[in-house]
């Protein structure tokens, strides 16, 4: 009898540890799930809201198309830009974006401040490109300042958001981890429910057995 009761309570504590497991599991589940609706919610609702690339509390979010700044920032990446203030205020090692002559936006680092008559222009480069820009900018021509603040890869996903069946899919996508969420919440319970009829029919077989 007591070897028996030892073995109950090693399999009692065993059970404890996958209950405990499995309950982690499930929080953290529902949690990626969750904020990966939001993720997407955010996304879709600020960029067809900015007409472009979504802005959070007055901070703009550009997304990464170059290597020319790495490992500053990596391709695919987002950066989050503070526009306004005065443009003539950068200094040497800021990271500001600016308009270059094509009307392409481009984020660099300043490498020197030129001061002509009463305007002043920044001498910018990529960290990972081997010369500086060729054109000095405007301070006219500055649009913001880089906060240091990146993310990987998402910009990835912002890229797509803007295109048109891009933020289609992404308006779909909330509903459809819906469905896969309660399908697997369902299949838990059901899962559940099996292992505690099966534990029942266990303790009536081992009480109507001799001892």
């Amino acid at each position: 009898m007591e070897v028996k009761s030892r073995s109950e309570k090693i399999k009692a504590e065993k059970s404890l540890k996958l209950k405990t497991i499995k309950k982690w599991a499930n929080a953290t589940v529902t949690v990626i799930l969750f904020t990966t609706l939001i993720l997407l919610a955010f996304i879709v609702i600020s960029t067809k809201a900015s007409g472009g690339e979504p802005k959070v509390f007055g901070y703009q979010i550009k997304t990464v198309l170059s290597g020319s700044m790495e490992p500053e920032f990596k391709t695919g990446s987002i950066i989050a830009v503070k526009p306004g203030g005065d443009m003539t205020r950068f200094e040497e090692g800021d990271v500001i974006t600016f308009m270059d002559d094509a009307s392409r936006l481009i984020t660099h680092r300043v490498i020197d401040v030129i001061h002509s008559g009463d305007n002043v222009l920044y001498e910018t480069k990529g960290d990972n490109n081997n010369a500086a820009d060729r054109d000095l900018v405007l301070s006219d021509n500055v649009v913001a300042e880089y906060t240091g603040f990146t993310i990987p890869y998402v910009g990835y996903l912002s890229s797509f958001a803007q295109s048109k069946e891009g933020g289609a899919l992404l308006l779909i996508l909330p509903g459809l981890l819906l469905i896969a969420y309660a399908g697997y919440t369902i299949w838990q319970a059901l899962s559940h429910l099996e292992k505690e009829k099966n534990n029942a029919k266990e303790n009536e077989k081992e009480i109507s057995e001799p001892v």
